[in-house]
């Protein structure tokens, strides 16, 4: 019993002593973010190329559904998804198009840049 309410003592004072003294670290809030490196895949989107079949068109949303192969350059593997694309793109695309394309991907926003059916 007395090693039980040891340990339970030990474990409750054991965070108050590994805290220790939190306003002997520095905190610079006033620096400036403006002169902070920022990684190249935050500061553009890479453009990507790809190959595939439409099989959907969406005109009223703008997007487009292909099957493509892999992407190298962003280590995708072969898959079906959506894509947002221009009018202008979409206007001369039918579903069963064997396309080829390029696009950016950032996040979960992947945007078509250039498409061009066989």
């Amino acid at each position: 019993m007395r090693t039980k309410l040891a340990l339970m003592i030990t474990l409750a004072i054991a965070p108050a002593a590994f805290a220790g003294d939190m306003n002997a670290m520095e905190h610079d809030q006033d620096t400036a973010m403006d002169n902070m490196q920022m990684d190249q895949n935050d500061a553009a989107a890479e453009i990507a190329k790809a190959a595939g079949t439409i099989r959907k068109i969406n005109m009223e949303k703008g997007t487009v559904t292909i099957a493509h192969g892999p992407v190298p350059e962003l280590e995708w593997p072969a898959m079906t998804m959506g894509f947002k694309a221009t009018p202008e793109q979409l206007m001369n695309l039918k579903e069963g198009d064997e396309v080829e394309f390029e696009f950016t991907s950032k996040g979960m926003d992947s945007v078509i840049t250039s498409i061009n059916s066989d």
